[in-house]
């Protein structure tokens, strides 16, 4: 039940918008300082960038060749602290770069460059690289284009496969520690007075009621929207009168199913067309190919890759592993975002830096504004480290220690931990081990509450599809503890299914039928969640190719 009466009677120490990673991780650590924190999110959390990713934790290696050597240190340090706090939802990922002659860097510069990587992840607990002979790679890698091949160089980074889950454990954690948290809750005006931001204006897209947060002398509004931070700029009566922040780059994505010649491991391969990086990552038992990365102007809703985008992905994934043979017809999902990057004219797109940049408004004639430009999902913990700092040198405090470093996410849990095989023995009758390991690493060890609701309702054991081992208790969990309202939250974010499985359109009647026996939902509003699905699929994901008529 979406609750929000107290939102105007709470006197908040810090209002964050936008209620993606970067934003989630500064709400968690806002609160878990001792700040009166509140979060607002438009649409869902974690619906926007956050959830178009690579889905990879890691240091950047390309990085290097730009010399944004503490970006790519920055970002080590917080792989390893996210291996450590969040082991379920974060993993070791071996990847492997093919190194040919003429068309990609040479093998010197690459090895020189893992030797860098190695150097700055000197605190690591993951293997260091090694360097792949020319004979060694082609009896590893007997499907890869052999033309120039030299050899090739491996090393580990990290993946966060279900990168959704790793927003909303932030999301809930902060939750716990006191913040408010808004999904569906648009901010459509910021009124400003003494230089400062006095009040918000916010609408639940939900219901269509209007709040107004006012803030107090020592409140700090931070703008953490990711690529409608300008958009956000412009709510004040006249705009933030300041340059354009937000420079973005286009990412497309494609999954596929397993081909002839598809890698055990992560390629990080070059495009043999034009040199541009790509990744070809298995995930869930498919293979994740992306990404592209192209200077985007156009609207940010809806988003979808382009007929053109796939294709340069087929025929680049063909010509790196000749046996693979994709065609149009093996794509089973395609995804888009766009990364809020800074503004800047004249670069290539990849040459644009990663780096993220705390803006602070007060230059431009508002003293209680901080707008976050940029920033990865490898490093938000540190990010919102660094604005919760800021927040405290802004109000004339002391900033107590950051907690965030060494505090595991809710979820934390290892596959040995023993609470995993005392579930298998206990429920063997009733939820699959595999179900059961699949809970445990989508939710950590809060399985344990999607698991008591079958223990009160055997029924909610049964499969959400055929395909998957995701089970009906986890649609109630969704609706009941995780903010979920629409069945495209419960789909694509509270669980992947629609990534993994034909859209999730197969799974629809039984959300229908769940959300109306469990969560009191009406016939017609799931007649409603149904067509806005299959409208949003259409709108984002499934590719122009293979459009059918949106049903009525």
């Amino acid at each position: 039940m979406r609750n929000f009466a107290n939102l105007e009677k709470t006197p908040f120490d810090v209002v964050i918008i936008g209620g993606g990673i970067n934003g989630a991780g500064a709400a968690r650590d806002a609160a878990m300082r001792g700040l009166k924190t509140v979060l607002v999110e438009r649409g869902d959390f974690a619906s926007g960038t956050s959830s178009w990713s690579t889905r990879l934790v890691h240091g950047g290696l390309r990085y290097l060749e730009y010399f944004e050597l503490p970006l790519v240190r920055e970002s080590l340090r917080e792989r390893e602290v996210l291996l450590q706090t969040a082991p379920h939802l974060v993993k070791p990922l071996l990847l492997t770069v093919p190194i040919y002659r003429e068309r990609s860097r040479p093998y010197w510069k690459i090895q020189a460059g893992m030797c860098l990587y190695d150097l700055l992840s000197y605190d690591k607990s993951v293997p260091k690289h090694r360097m792949l002979p020319k004979t060694e790679c082609q009896q590893l890698f007997r499907s890869l284009d052999q033309e120039n091949l030299l050899g090739a160089a491996q090393y580990y980074d990290a993946q966060a496969a279900y990168a959704e889950r790793l927003c909303l454990e932030n999301i809930f954690a902060a939750q716990t520690a006191g913040a408010t948290v808004c999904n569906y809750m648009a901010v459509t005006d910021l009124a400003v007075a003494d230089q400062r931001i006095a009040a918000l204006t916010c609408v639940d897209q939900r219901t269509g009621e209007t709040y107004t947060l006012k803030t107090h002398e020592r409140t700090m509004v931070i703008n953490t929207a990711g690529p409608w931070v300008d958009r956000v700029l412009g709510l004040t009566p006249q705009g933030v009168r300041s340059p354009r922040k937000i420079g973005g780059t286009k990412g497309s994505h494609i999954v596929v199913e397993p081909f002839p010649g598809a890698p055990e491991t992560a390629l990080y391969v070059e495009a043999k067309t034009d040199g541009r990086p790509f990744f070809i990552v298995p995930w869930l038992g498919q293979v994740l190919i992306g990404t592209t990365d192209i200077r985007f102007e156009g609207e940010l809703d809806p988003l979808k890759a382009d007929d053109g985008e796939v294709d340069y992905l087929l025929t680049e994934t063909n010509l790196i592993i000749p046996t693979a043979n994709l065609t149009r017809g093996n794509v089973t999902f395609t995804y888009a975002g766009v990364r809020p990057l800074p503004y800047q004219t004249g670069k290539n797109p990849g040459a644009l830096t990663r780096k993220h940049i705390l803006f602070d408004h007060q230059k431009e004639g508002i003293h209680n504004l901080i707008s976050l430009i940029g920033g990865k999902l490898t490093t938000y913990r540190h990010v919102g480290e660094e604005l919760v700092d800021k927040i405290y040198r802004k109000r004339g405090e002391v900033a107590p220690p950051c907690p965030t470093l060494t505090t595991p996410l809710p979820g934390c849990i290892l596959p040995t931990d023993l609470r995993i095989q005392a579930r298998i023995d206990a429920k063997e009758n009733r939820v699959s081990p595999e179900t059961i390991h699949h809970l445990f690493t989508l939710y950590g060890s809060q399985a344990e509450q999607v698991l008591a609701l079958v223990d009160e309702d055997p029924a909610l054991a049964a499969p959400i599809t055929a395909k998957l081992p995701d089970i009906q208790a986890q649609i109630v969990y969704a609706i009941r503890q995780e903010m979920a309202v629409t069945f495209e939250d419960i789909l694509r974010r509270r669980t992947t299914i629609a990534l993994q499985d034909g859209y999730g359109l197969t799974a629809l009647g039984v959300l229908a039928q769940v959300a109306q026996d469990y969560c009191g939902w009406s016939g017609e509003e799931c007649d409603r969640q149904i067509t806005a699905y299959h409208q949003f699929m259409h709108q984002n994901c499934i590719p122009n190719f293979a459009r059918e008529p949106v049903p009525a």
